[in-house]
This record gives structure tokens, C-alpha cells and sequence, in this order.
């Protein structure tokens, strides 16, 4: 790892200016605050990514880009708005395309610290999506944060500059960036594990 640790945001939805985009920026952003360098798949990025196929055929643009995109990250932090109780279909169809990595040395989201993001509208779906996601992440060998971020869009989240109108939910976007690039950090004064 480079001396700022790159922390990789996957998220948002299709539609542009998505308030789950925006709690994505808001936390890259705190990540660069605590030294880290980000870079965000975000939105578009989700829209052009074609649905993963299994079967044996090179990846499209997109799906490499992700995949290296991985394989480079120190740290990820993923985003997903809480559709009817889970992530959303662009979100899962990110993590699938992960697939492209499982021969590899290190494979997935392995060693690397994952912090979640979601946005919902009420806390009943916001609490469900933040537990399928952490699944999936302990699924794909990442190590989810301690803490994860829930924020309730059923009102506006943020101002017209972008910034968090409620002071809680930028501390809960400040809280999971910041892990993200501490246990990044820890994890690269360890030796290499195998």
C-alpha cells in the first residue's frame, strides 16, 4: 500500500444526484479528510456496467474496470439505497461481477476493510438492506466495519451544495470513512497472512 490508502466507493443508483450518490461523495470525501485517496463508481458508472454472465467470455470495459479497480483497493465503502427490504439489483450486480477475481490471490473484498452506506426511505428497510449487505460482504471475504451507516431518505438528506442538512448522518458518513482508512492503515503495517 501506497502511504495514503485508496479507498474505492461503489454505489448509487441510475438516477443522477441519488441521495445514496451523495452519502457516497460525502464519505469518500471524509476518507480523503483522513488521508486516504478515493476513487468513486458510482451512478453512471452502475448503469453502463453490463449484468454479470458466469459464463466464460471477457469481460466487458466496465467489468474490468471494477474488477481492477478491487484489486487495487485498500479499503472499499459500498452504497446501496434499501429496495423493498435489500440492496438494490445494480448494487448486487457490482458484487457479482466480483466474480471475475475469485482465482486469484487475493480474491473478493479479501483483507480489505468494506464499509456500508444505506439509504432508505423509513429504518425498518434501512436496518434489513444494512444486513444483507454486511452478508454479502462477509460472503465476498471483506471485513465489514464495525460500524454502518443507515440514513433515513424519507426527507432530504442534503442541502443544495451536498452536504448533510442533519448533523447524526454526517457523523455516521464521517464514522464509516474513517474506519475504512484506519483498519486500511492497520492492515498494511501487518505482514502478508499465507
Amino acid at each position: 500500500m501506497a502511504t495514503r490508502p485508496l479507498i474505492v466507493g461503489i454505489g448509487g443508483t441510475i438516477r443522477p444526484g441519488s441521495s445514496t450518490e451523495r452519502a457516497l461523495k460525502v464519505a469518500l470525501e471524509a476518507a480523503k479528510g483522513a488521508g486516504a485517496e478515493t476513487k468513486l463508481l458510482g451512478g453512471a458508472f452502475l448503469a453502463r456496467l453490463p449484468i454479470f454472465d458466469p459464463r466464460p467470455a471477457g469481460p466487458s470495459p466496465e467489468q474490468a474496470e471494477l474488477a481492477e479497480a478491487i484489486r487495487a483497493a485498500d479499503g472499499v465503502i459500498v452504497a446501496s439505497p434499501g429496495y423493498h427490504g435489500s440492496i438494490s439489483g445494480v448494487i448486487k450486480n457490482a458484487l457479482d461481477t466480483l466474480e471475475l477475481t475469485r482465482d486469484e490471490a487475493r480474491p473478493y473484498f479479501q483483507g480489505r476493510p468494506v464499509g456500508t452506506i444505506i439509504t432508505a426511505d423509513g429504518w425498518q428497510a434501512a436496518g434489513t438492506t444494512l444486513m444483507s449487505l454486511r452478508a454479502i460482504i462477509h460472503a465476498l471475504r471483506g471485513w465489514p466495519t464495525p460500524f454502518g451507516a443507515a440514513l433515513n431518505a424519507g426527507g432530504a438528506l442534503f442541502d443544495e451544495a451536498g452536504e448533510c442538512r442533519e448533523p447524526k448522518d454526517a457523523w455516521q458518513l464521517a464514522t464509516v470513512a474513517e474506519q475504512v482508512v484506519e483498519f486500511a492503515q492497520l492492515r498494511a503495517t501487518k505482514e502478508p497472512v499465507g
